[in-house]
């Protein structure tokens, strides 16, 4: 009669669990049986860590806080972007391209109140700040019955043919950068707040099952939980059988209960065993290796970025069954071992059932109250109930005190650095070749950094007419370690090693560092950065305290830039320059003269990008000056000047002999400056000269000596004659 009475009820209520259910509930089957698997009985975790896009798949409602991967709903074709950039004279032209995607991903079948982090292939995308790693444009619908559809979508599929998916939260990703990932979709995971703080099970008990369920007895709270499984049954029993609660008949609806409070007190009224109502009183215990011997439960650990965890529970004795709880939900690592340890007590201590008779007063006892027995200590649920005969036959199963809570770790854990980007800081200049190559034209450095420890790269625009037009030169190089001189470098030759002068330079971040090279290393190239306009070597690098370091044993005016010592002013750059920190821009032999301006633009640029300006003044195509200018006077009053030719190649003077010419001639262009009269210039092919005596007649004569390039003359290299000198 119970069975059909509540088979009755299930079926008034309706809806996934129905009337089905309702009858289990009548049969007084307990609990574990009610929600026994069918096949696959509910959420796994792998099923929220795994980016779907397949139709029919199920999306989660989602409670309180959560990661979870989505499903992609609707996605753009990449979309193909290039950029051409000059490979000088006699070289090809390099064209670079890249792709971007525009797609949307489905989160969240309720409201949610807004997403935290994003984690692209396992590494953030966006941090607890809200800054983006990649470039991409974002917006996030939170799921009201109000909003509109995504205008990206709508422009995309056509008026009136965009779904605004109300009731459900989705993100949208608009020209999202590929490049880090391979030119694909990464799989991205998103830390969704649904709910304000906590929820308890009962309270997603009653939402999931459209106030079908009562759940205002069953108060365990979860951090977040994902409501996720082939039918509402299955969710519920993962709940059930995770918080050890069960499900009771409340009239019309359901009631989920985990409150062991005893409703009556049952005494033996009368009814022993071969009396003629023939009904006896009953105790069995199953054997020990009928339950599990232990009990693991798998969840969703905030501790680990929300990835899974795992915590178990042993029990001594015989058997050596395993059972494996997933439960969907946040929780912390003592909370998941506490859940453990209550599950494996319940099963233990369910091994004990009884069987008792009781008269008809006792008719209000119904399926899934907890009563205790006179004389007896413990509670006990009701799993089965019948009326015959005047005689009312309840089937009980001894329940477990709740555990003590239980501490445990969640183990060693890696998490995914947080880096603020920050904003770029770019700095382009011009120098001569960092290695033996001859350039054919003029060559632009870009080093760049940002103010955040988390910045990669930018964008790189050039303009060569004054911002009239822009060319894209591609992205910045690794990061620079860049800063600004604090003290001053005293002037020094830089035919010596200058031992005797240090200075010190704040660098933009305090996680950027300088080490120290000995001669070998620095012979070698290492430690050259461009101070002010000189570029320099340094041997030693002492830290001073947070981003501030003091350089000493230097190496100066490398690389023709003699010219450059001492010039230099407090808060004018610095910039470390290595093979993989610099980007390169070729320019037209047209450009020497001008100004070359590039703007960067890197993901954490939101006021707009970062400005560098260079004189491009040829530097980098034109031979170094002339040095070792000697004047040797002659018996007739003349002198007679010599200099040793540089060469724009071949640094290194590897071979020991003569620095390459490179040039397509030996040329030189001399100026005789006499104190009095016109000066007068003269071309020769050797590095030599001849002031006369006529020149030095009304006094001191200066001389400047410029070597002719192919692409121009050298800056000048100058002696002073004095008259009459001997």
């Amino acid at each position: 009669m119970a069975t059909l009475v509540l088979t009755t009820v299930g079926g008034i209520i309706g809806g996934p669990i129905g009337a089905a259910l309702g009858g289990l509930i009548g049969q007084a089957v307990d609990r574990d049986v009610i929600f026994k698997p069918k096949g696959r009985s509910g959420p796994r975790l792998s099923d929220l860590s795994v980016q779907t896009s397949s139709y029919g798949w199920a999306i989660p409602r989602l409670f309180g806080t959560m990661r979870v991967a989505g499903s992609v709903i609707w996605s753009t074709d990449l979309i193909e972007s290039k950029s051409k950039t000059s490979g000088g004279k006699g070289q090809p032209d390099v064209t670079s391209y890249s792709y971007s995607v525009s797609f949307a991903v489905l989160l969240s079948a309720r409201p949610i109140l807004g997403v935290r982090r994003i984690w692209a292939d396992g590494n953030l995308l966006r941090g607890a700040a809200g800054d983006f790693k990649t470039e991409t444009g974002f917006r996030l619908h939170l799921g009201d019955e109000a909003q509109d559809a995504d205008p990206l979508i709508a422009s995309a599929e056509g008026a009136g043919l965009a779904p605004a998916v109300r009731g459900s939260a989705y993100a949208v990703f608009e020209n999202f950068q590929l490049a880090d990932y391979g030119n694909r979709i990464p799989s991205l995971t998103f830390e969704v707040e649904a709910d304000a703080g906590p929820v308890t099970v009962g309270a997603i008990a009653a939402e999931i099952s459209g106030g079908l369920v009562d759940g205002t007895a069953a108060t365990l709270p979860v951090a977040g939980f994902s409501a996720y499984g082939d039918s509402l049954r299955d969710v519920l029993g993962t709940l059930g059988t995770a918080t050890n609660a069960w499900f009771a008949s409340a009239g019309a609806r359901l009631a989920m209960r985990s409150d062991g409070t005893p409703a009556a007190t049952i005494g033996d009224d009368g009814y022993t065993a071969g009396d003629a109502a023939g009904t006896p009183r009953t105790r069995s215990i199953a054997p020990a290796a009928s339950v599990p011997k232990t009990i693991t439960v798998g969840y969703y650990d905030p501790a680990r970025d929300y990835q899974t965890g795992q915590q178990r529970a042993q029990r001594p004795g015989a058997g050596t069954a395993v059972q494996q709880l997933d439960m969907p939900a946040v929780l912390s690592a003592g909370d998941a071992k506490t859940m453990a340890e209550a599950a494996l007590a319940a099963a233990e201590t369910g091994r004990e059932t009884r069987k008792v008779a009781l008269g008809w007063n006792n008719l209000g006892i119904a399926p899934g109250d907890v009563v205790a027995i006179a004389g007896e200590t413990g509670r006990w649920r009701v799993t089965g109930w019948s009326w015959e005969s005047m005689v009312l036959t309840l089937d009980l199963v001894r329940l477990a005190d709740a555990p003590l809570p239980a501490s445990a770790s969640s183990g060693r854990v890696l998490a995914t650095p947080d880096l603020t980007i920050g904003t770029t800081i770019v700095h382009a200049f011009e120098a001569p070749t960092l290695d033996d190559s001859v350039l054919t034209a003029p060559r632009l450095l870009i080093a760049a950094s940002g103010t955040g420890p988390g910045w990669r790269k930018a964008a790189l625009l050039l303009s060569l007419d004054d911002g009239a037009s822009w060319t894209s030169i591609g992205a910045t190089a690794a990061p620079a370690v860049i800063g600004t001189i604090a003290t001053i470098p005293g002037a020094a030759p830089a035919t010596l090693a200058d031992r005797r002068d240090s200075f010190e330079v704040d660098l933009a971040r305090g996680d950027m560092m300088l080490a120290s090279a000995d001669d070998a290393a620095l012979d070698g190239g290492a430690n050259l950065a461009l101070v002010g306009g000189e570029l320099l070597q340094f041997g030693k690098a002492e830290p001073l305290g947070g981003a501030r370091w003091r350089l000493s044993v230097l190496w100066r005016g490398r690389r023709g830039t003699e010219a450059a010592i001492g010039g230099q002013a407090v808060g004018d750059r610095f910039v470390l320059i290595t093979a993989d920190s610099v980007a390169v821009a070729q320019v037209p032999l047209s450009a020497i003269g001008g100004t070359a301006r590039v703007l960067a633009s890197g993901v954490g640029d939101l006021d707009g990008p970062s400005e560098a300006d260079v004189a491009i003044t040829g530097v980098s195509v034109l031979p170094p000056s002339p040095v070792h200018l000697s004047a040797t006077p002659q018996p007739n009053g003349d002198v007679a000047l010599t200099w040793v030719r540089r060469s724009r190649g071949g640094w290194r003077w590897l071979d020991g002999a003569d620095a390459p010419l490179v040039e397509e001639r030996e040329l030189y262009r001399v100026t005789i400056t006499p104190a009095a009269g016109a000066a007068r210039t003269i071309e020769t092919a050797t590095p030599s000269a001849t002031v006369t005596a006529a020149d030095r007649a009304a006094g001191a004569v200066t001389v400047s000596v410029r070597q002719v390039g192919s692409y121009g003359e050298s800056p000048a290299a100058a002696i002073t004659i004095a008259a009459g000198e001997e």
